[in-house]
């Protein structure tokens, strides 16, 4: 893997990493659906990791339809991302075992044995970010440069990413 795809997944890491609860975005019958979801990451490599029920409707969405997206928001952090890649349900024991903690439990009181337990892994294709100052002082003094001078503010970094 080139030096620049392993810099992009670290930065794409640092943006997702305190951001506990992730739009996930699927498609049923011609039309999207979102729903939050929490992520079990220790990192980023290129995938995204999800618990879920294998009875839940969105299992069934990605089933029939597996390109999504994961979007992240953080108005706090002034950095956003937008995740687009391909949903499979990972009934693996030793997958659940890697990713489960003990905040898990509070979704799945039956905890790892629940029957109806499982993953679903994301592999991002593409990601798109947005990394702003988060000091209001900064973005206050970016827009007004922009008004004094005419010229469009600088809010910071925006980037396209190939992750595969």
């Amino acid at each position: 893997m080139s030096d620049t795809r392993q810099d992009e997944k670290e930065k794409i890491w640092s943006l997702i990493k305190d951001a506990r609860v992730a739009m996930l975005t699927s498609e049923r019958d011609g039309r999207l659906y979102s729903r939050p979801m929490v992520a079990s990451q220790k990192g980023f490599d290129g995938s995204l990791w999800f618990f879920t029920r294998k009875s839940s409707p969105k299992v069934a969405e990605v089933e029939g339809h597996r390109q999504v997206n994961v979007a992240y928001a953080s108005a706090s952090d002034n950095s956003y991302v937008s995740l687009s890649g391909v949903a499979n349900l990972v009934e693996d024991r030793a997958a659940i075992e890697a990713h489960w903690n003990e905040w898990i439990k509070t979704w799945f009181p039956d905890g790892k044995d629940d029957p109806d337990l499982a993953l679903l892994r994301v592999d991002v294709d593409t990601a798109e970010y947005w990394d702003a100052p988060s000091s209001k002082m900064v973005l206050a003094f970016d827009y007004l440069k922009a008004r004094i001078t005419g010229q469009t503010p600088h809010v910071g970094e925006n980037r396209k990413v190939d992750i595969r």
